[in-house]
């Protein structure tokens, strides 16, 4: 049988939300979601999370779910002249879904002529996105839609996508074949459905004519190496390429730092992405061991959008190179992430009085604010005193590394707290 000439991961787009596999937490029988599209209320929403988690097929189901018209656009290849077109149709009973990819791509003029469409219910929008909205959808925007975040799949829900293409596709059902190990599929895919697929399709087709075919890890490691080399920034290897980037800076490789950007630049990678990442990494790799690093990481990522390419690949680089011989430390980002993890367990405790303010007569009576000691009336504007829940008192989340800038705020820190936190 002559293989298809459509791609096995769209030959098995699911048809009803009932084939849509993953996404328990948006989509289970009792989850808000699926009660809305039960109902025909959905929101506007984003829909947030890797490549191939199904943010398209999620959007064409919930209007085929809700008999809406669906409208699609890519904010790559659309503008504004598109968008008033669609906007322009006339309205039906419910309002149209307009499917938006990419939608982080489009700049805030185009953002703006979705909004006015969005708040008079001209459109239901369905916006889809690999990267976080709160960076790269306006806030105005933002606020009239629901944000979504689609998980990328787990084991599980992978190996129900093969054993899914080997029952139900009829091409692959022509032929014998025999999965003696998921390992390789499972880690090279990096929980993205589509690429699942994808290099299942390319070991059946690489092994030609024979009906009889045994999948495994060595097959799909050598299939993968032979297809899979070319960064791609529409999802194929954007996780990977950025995450050596950012190991490289975070290990003080300028050099392997300013390959892993070339490779990127060379793809046509977005420069404020490569910008906005080295801002996150100044702070979470470096933080307060070189204060001046997340200022010029800052600085960069509001010149590369003034500039643009070609000539910010210089910025980049001199940023780059910067944030790579810069010292580092990850206490702060350490300490947020025991301080979240102390405030869950404990978000029952109440402030202590001392700390509360005190707007009304009644509120000084039963002691808010009594006892509070006001820092610049003390000499060298400081005097020790509890700031924590009473249960938590001397609890210690942030540790200063072992760098000459946070080696002075541990002086310091042991100069006022030594007796209440030990440093």
């Amino acid at each position: 049988m002559t293989p298809p000439t459509t791609p096995l991961a769209e030959r098995l787009r699911p048809r009803t939300l009932d084939d849509y596999v993953g996404q328990e937490k948006l989509l289970g029988v009792k989850a808000p979601l699926r009660r809305a599209i039960a109902h025909n209320t959905i929101p506007s929403m984003i829909l947030w999370g890797p490549p191939g988690v199904g943010k398209t097929t999620l959007a064409l189901l919930i209007a085929e779910a809700t008999k809406r018209p669906f409208h699609s656009l890519s904010a790559i290849s659309s503008g504004v002249k598109e968008l008033r077109e669609v906007l322009t149709k006339p309205l039906g009973l419910f309002p149209p879904v307009l499917f938006i990819d990419e939608i982080h791509r489009y700049n805030k003029s185009q953002q703006d002529a979705l909004l006015g469409a969005v708040e008079k219910g001209q459109v239901t929008l369905i916006g889809a996105t690999t990267e976080n909205p709160s960076f790269e959808v306006n806030s105005a925007l933002l606020s009239r839609c629901q944000v979504y975040i689609l998980e990328a799949f787990g084991q599980k829900e992978l190996k129900e996508l093969v054993q899914r293409a080997l029952e139900k596709d009829e091409w692959l059902r022509q032929k014998t074949i025999t999965v003696e190990s998921y390992d390789a599929l499972f880690r090279l895919s990096g929980g993205d459905g589509r690429k699942l697929l994808n290099l299942l399709e390319l070991v059946v087709l690489g092994a030609g004519h024979t009906d009889e075919i045994r999948v495994t890890d060595e097959v799909v490691t050598e299939v993968a190496q032979q297809t899979i080399a070319r960064y791609d920034k529409s999802g194929e290897q954007h996780y990977d390429i950025i995450s050596a980037f950012i190991k490289s800076l975070r290990g003080s490789d300028p050099n392997a730092a300013l390959y892993w950007m070339a490779r990127m630049i060379v793809a046509g990678e977005d420069p404020t992405f490569i910008a906005r990442r080295m801002l996150i990494m100044a702070s979470e790799d470096i933080g307060n061991a070189n204060p001046t690093a997340m200022i010029m990481a800052n600085a960069c990522m509001q010149a590369v959008k003034m500039i643009g390419y070609p000539e910010s690949r210089i910025i980049l680089s001199q940023v780059a190179v910067y944030l790579a011989t810069s010292p580092k430390s990850n206490a702060s980002y350490a300490a947020i992430n025991d301080a979240m993890a102390l405030a869950e367990k404990t978000a029952h405790l109440p402030v202590p009085l001392h700390l509360r303010n005190a707007p009304t007569k009644l509120m000084k009576e039963i002691g808010y604010g009594q006892d509070y000691r006001y820092a610049h009336a003390y000499e060298g504007n400081f005097v020790p005193q509890n700031f924590l829940p009473d249960e938590l008192k001397g609890t210690r989340l942030y540790e200063p590394g072992a760098n000459a800038r946070e080696e002075e705020i541990r002086r310091k820190l042991h100069q006022w707290w030594s007796e209440w936190y030990g440093y």
